[in-house]
């Protein structure tokens, strides 16, 4: 199979990732196009029997972080999120309002293991390999992340909701 038609086959979890980490649609839209246009014009690093998974992952999240850091040193200032999509019921808008805010407390080297592994699936290998890290850099991160996720989710409601205002 071609680098081309497999692509597809992972462009709907490139998307999922891309609006976890923008927290904007389009901005997704663009990270995601801006991620296979670099896929492509790289395809001659990829190797063929290697996980392609991983190897899209890496270069979308480097493409964001390089965003980010283009962003900062344009604007010399951090720019605020905008809030994340809502579910359809108000309780699960509630809860995912709580988690996201504690995600968006945890430091990005932990919050990004835990959404590769939670939300899009990922084993630890691959999501290590999509990284750029060694798998015990990659389960650290994850055991560090996923701890400090769990103490700011046992936190009363009124503070997390302070700090998600």
């Amino acid at each position: 199979m071609s680098l081309k038609s497999e692509l597809h086959t992972h462009i709907q979890s490139l998307r999922r990732y891309a609006l976890v980490l923008t927290r904007n649609r389009d901005a997704a839209e663009d990270l995601v196009q801006e991620t296979l246009t670099k896929a492509i014009a790289r395809a001659e690093t990829w190797q063929p029997g290697t996980a392609l998974r991983p190897w899209l992952f890496r270069i979308l999240h480097n493409t964001h972080v390089s965003e980010i850091r283009r962003r900062q040193v344009r604007e010399a200032a951090a720019a605020d999120l905008p809030e994340p999509i809502s579910p359809e019921t108000q309780s699960h808008h509630a809860d995912l309002r709580q988690v996201l805010a504690a995600l968006d407390q945890l430091p990005e080297a932990q919050r990004t293991p835990i959404v590769l592994v939670a939300l899009e699936g990922m084993s630890y290998k691959e999501a290590a390999c999509s990284l750029d890290v060694p798998l015990g850099t990659f389960m650290s991160r994850l055991g560090r992340g996923r701890e400090a996720l769990r103490r700011l989710m046992d936190q009363p409601q009124s503070r997390n909701d302070s700090l998600s205002a």
